[in-house]
């Protein structure tokens, strides 16, 4: 199979990969449900040694800078309740944290969650974490510059391998809210 996006020499669509994916990806994979077919998630195998930004678009194709999307977990905080939620925005803008996200989550202080609260919470390894398979009620703030292409890079929970995702499909994951100005330049 041709990806749809990049230059790969392995792409497969990801119900056909679930052996390569992290347990709460596959899972999610698995249990599908939104207008884009699971089948349409194309699972692509990458190289680890090449996962910095530039050296990977460089290797898989220069398109792929305007084209990927960083999940990251942000923590907000008022008084002593910490709530956590994933921002989805594309690679080459940065989350909003202290304003959009820390607002929208109703929280007084907000950062980039811990390593060890990341990966502990997800079950994902950090840098390859994706909006697909987080637990059960997060918030998924999503900049609708990422739900507006037809092809999304995101991470596949793990550093190796990503994800291509229809745009689209973003704004119907669990828990996903399209918020404006998430991703700012």
């Amino acid at each position: 199979m041709d990806a749809p996006i990049g230059h790969f020499d392995h792409a497969v669509p990801a119900p056909d990969a679930l052996g390569d994916l992290i347990r709460p990806v596959a899972d999610a994979v698995r249990h599908w449900s939104g207008s884009v077919p699971a089948d349409q998630i194309v699972y692509v195998d990458t190289d680890p040694r090449w996962a910095d930004t530039a050296v990977f678009v460089e290797h898989y194709g220069r398109e792929l800078r305007r084209q990927s999307a960083n999940c990251v977990v942000v923590a907000g905080r008022r008084g002593s309740e910490t709530a956590l939620a994933a921002c989805v925005v594309l690679s080459t803008t940065r989350v909003d944290v202290n304003g959009v996200v820390r607002r929208r989550l109703g929280a007084r202080k907000a950062s980039f969650a811990s390593m060890d609260t990341a990966t502990g919470e997800t079950g994902m390894e950090y840098g390859g974490i994706t909006p697909l398979g987080l637990p059960e009620g997060w918030p998924v703030l999503v900049d609708p510059a990422v739900a507006d292409l037809p092809y999304v890079l995101v991470g596949s929970g793990r550093r190796r391998g990503k994800l291509l995702v229809p745009g689209k499909a973003f704004a119907e994951l669990p828990g996903a809210v399209l918020v404006e100005g998430l991703g700012v330049a």
